[in-house]
């Protein structure tokens, strides 16, 4: 699909959701307000946009003043449209939403696979002073990467494809403080009859009475015992095997942040415009890798 045909695709898209329902989460603007440049082409610009791989709002508007003034003639200046992008930050979340319920119609019967990963508004010492977001962000680490950092944290529940990334079927977006076992036990009662695969932060002391009562087995690595030096034989294999079923989640996060650069949110400067980097970057990823990308 060249890219005239992709612009094309996403505008009859969120055209099409807006009109129907997702207009109710746009805020309301003036009765004097310019809107010769609609709420549709704007959420449209960014998400082609981050699709064409442009980390930052300004890169997306630079490229779309400079090349598509023909498909966008209203185009407002940057901060116009910057604040226009903002008023309907609200909108990503729902059309995230159903994109990934027309995902899930395509595929069922494999295990779960959950994991997070984190967008980071400041990292290290900066962390101290970082202020953006609070209504949501915080302070947290990062064991994956070793890294202290204030942000956010977005949690995944993925169903497994063989010889493909998951599906994500669960997206959640909490402080960076918040554990991932901790959201975990708040998702949990929600999902049965399956396997779920994780790291040793979903490692529960409950885990027979989850299997009994949902039909839900929870598969860990082992931890060490405090002052065990080392797993018994028997429980060596489980965190290679676990390691390998789990992998593709880990794929996935590689391929949204090489698709979007959603993990640098350092230019992010309020709540809103968060909402529009993390919803907005994660619906941009599942709508092109749903709809466009075996066409590209």
């Amino acid at each position: 699909m060249n890219w005239q045909d992709r612009l094309i695709a996403i505008y009859l898209y969120v055209c099409k959701h807006y009109q129907q329902n997702l207009w109710i989460y746009s805020q309301r603007m003036s009765n004097h307000a310019d809107l010769s440049f609609s709420d549709e082409e704007v959420i449209t610009l960014f998400l082609f946009g981050v699709m064409d791989k442009h980390r930052e709002i300004k890169g997306i508007y630079e490229y779309a003043d400079r090349h598509l003034r023909d498909w966008f003639p209203r185009l407002p200046g940057y901060v116009a449209y910057v604040q226009r992008l903002n008023r309907v930050a609200d909108v990503f979340a729902p059309l995230l939403a159903l994109i990934q319920q027309e995902q899930a119609t395509r595929n069922a019967g494999q295990v779960w696979l959950t994991d997070s990963f984190p967008v980071i508004l400041a990292r290290q010492g900066h962390r101290f002073n970082a202020c953006v977001a609070k209504q949501l962000a915080d302070s947290g680490y990062c064991s994956t990467k070793k890294l202290y950092y204030y942000g956010v944290r977005v949690h995944i529940i993925g169903r497994s494809q063989p010889g493909s990334l998951p599906i994500p079927e669960y997206i959640g977006v909490t402080g960076a403080s918040d554990h991932d076992g901790k959201i975990f036990d708040q998702i949990r009662p929600q999902l049965h009859n399956n396997e779920l695969y994780g790291d040793k932060a979903y490692q529960r002391p409950d885990a027979e009475e989850v299997r009994q009562a949902q039909n839900l087995t929870v598969l860990t690595p082992v931890k060490k015992q405090t002052g065990q030096h080392h797993l018994e034989p028997q429980d060596q294999w489980l965190p290679t095997a676990v390691s390998r079923v789990r992998q593709p989640i880990e794929a996935l996060f590689a391929w949204i942040e090489e698709r979007t650069g959603i993990e640098c949110a350092s230019k992010v400067r309020s709540y809103k415009g968060l909402m529009v980097h993390v919803f907005g970057k994660l619906a941009a990823a599942l709508f092109f890798w749903n709809f466009l990308r075996v066409s590209s």
